[in-house]
């Protein structure tokens, strides 16, 4: 809670600071806040469980661990707006802003226990992308991304809050406890066809916001326009905060209508991870090609829903969400430095990287592998611990398909990695502009993908 007031005050105050003449002071603060937050979310985790507002929000140690991701994942990726500080971006105080009210609505998806809060913190949220996808007001397809996501997010919320409804008519109550007990109670064995259309229109309405297949349709285009530094966002903290209320909602709400929902989100496995990942292997654009990605990587947690295993499926969404997050914010970060120095997004743009910016060549390489799944990355063990909670239950067919589908990504994401050591530099090409605290925090980020994959243990065993 205290994380929460933090936020939405800086944020408020936040966009007083903009009037300033300088801006440079904007970054700092916003990066000291976030440090602040993660501290008083630490805190937390030694206070047990707590609720507010009549137990519609709660905090306990799944909170504070899923808040802690978006909180970090947050503050390694604002170094790298710097160069709205050095341009003078007249609306930069209103972008950190946002971010922080989406901040916001991320830990409310993440501690709800009230479907009408995770209804506000899903719609914190997603107003807040709708805005900020159309920061490059002179691009048109900046532009086209944020209308986009605008009218497909609002059809996507109806349906979500349609369903709600249905829910609520059909148990009488919000609350995940009462209705886990309503749904599993004998006595309800035969609930009217209410409460089923519900929870599916539901499970479609959140497959959208962490587009998964087939409600994916929106994702490639919103993230090659979106400005890089918030599709960087959009692809870690709005998808993170998405599968922690989603497997909370399932675990703790509809636990007792396992039988009904599940064929539904074993075929929505499926289909994402296989239109995820033959998907970016027809791209020729990298931020294409990551939006694609970003698409098998929610088929990869959707494995750990369909295990719903309370102690193995929530691990295995905890450090698959931290690995990916880290290897995520990496690989956007070098694309985002590249771009703006060669105004390019192809692969054709990172050649001879590794010639002008050994760095920046290197971090894209374990980022890469990260994603891939290869071993002393984070991404080997965030993928075997989603495995492995699918092989307890049984899946044996489904991990093997994974199996089969992470072969095939190994494929587009050594492509970016070929182009850096391999291809020619493009024409005119100049080294790419990298400043000191960019070059430590993607340090910080390799260090921490090769940490989570030589020590998985050190945060594996949270929840």
């Amino acid at each position: 809670m205290t994380s929460l007031i933090i936020l939405s005050v800086f944020g408020i105050i936040n966009l007083f600071l903009g009037f300033l003449r300088s801006n440079k002071l904007l970054m700092p603060l916003a990066m000291l806040v976030l440090v602040i937050v993660f501290g008083a979310n630490a805190y937390d985790w030694s206070l047990g469980t707590q609720s507010f507002f009549s137990e519609m929000l709660v905090v306990d140690r799944y909170t504070v661990a899923f808040t802690g991701i978006v909180v970090l994942t947050t503050l390694l990726l604002l170094p790298f707006s710097e160069k709205y500080v050095r341009e003078g971006e007249a609306n930069l105080a209103e972008y950190y802003s946002l971010l922080l009210f989406a901040l916001v609505g991320a830990i409310m998806m993440v501690a709800y226990n009230n479907m009408l809060m995770l209804f506000i913190g899903i719609e914190i949220l997603s107003i807040s992308m709708y805005v900020v996808a159309g920061a490059d007001k002179r691009n048109a397809r900046s532009n086209e991304a944020a209308l986009k996501y605008f009218l497909m997010g609002a059809f996507a919320t109806g349906i979500l809050l349609f369903g709600v409804a249905l829910v609520y008519g059909a148990t009488g109550t919000f609350y995940l406890s009462q209705l886990g007990a309503a749904i599993a109670n004998p006595a309800n064995a035969e609930f009217t066809p209410m409460l089923y259309i519900g929870i599916l229109l539901i499970i479609i309405g959140i497959s959208f916001k962490v587009g998964a297949a087939p409600f994916h349709f929106w994702t490639p285009d919103v993230y090659e326009g979106s400005p890089t530094f918030f599709t960087a966002y959009m692809s870690t903290v709005v998808k993170t905060a998405g599968f922690a209320a989603f497997f909370k909602l399932l675990l703790v709400g509809f636990g007792g209508a396992q039988s009904f929902w599940m064929p539904t989100v074993l075929a929505i496995t499926i289909l994402t991870l296989l239109i995820g990942n033959l998907g970016a292997v027809a791209q020729t654009s990298v931020k294409r090609m990551l939006a694609y990605s970003s698409i098998s990587h929610a088929g990869y947690l959707f494995i750990a829903l369909v295990a719903f295993d309370q102690n193995l499926s929530a691990n295995g969404i905890f450090f698959y969400s931290l690995a990916y997050s880290v290897a995520t914010v990496s690989a956007f970060a070098v694309l985002k430095l590249v771009a703006d120095q060669r105004q390019r997004e192809d692969y054709d743009g990172l050649g001879g990287l590794y010639r002008t910016n050994p760095l920046l060549a290197g971090c894209l390489t374990i980022s890469m592998l990260s994603l891939a799944g290869i071993p002393l990355t984070g991404g080997f063990f965030g993928k075997f611990f989603v495995f492995s909670a699918a092989v307890s239950q049984g899946y044996i067919g489904l991990v093997v398909f994974a199996l089969v589908m992470s072969m095939v990504s190994i494929y587009y994401y050594l492509r970016p990695v070929i182009a850096a050591y391999l291809r020619p530099l493009p024409v005119n090409a100049q080294p790419v502009y990298v400043s000191s605290f960019q070059s430590v925090m993607l340090v910080v980020l390799a260090i921490l993908t090769v940490v989570l994959g030589v020590l998985p243990g050190l945060v594996s065993g949270l929840l």
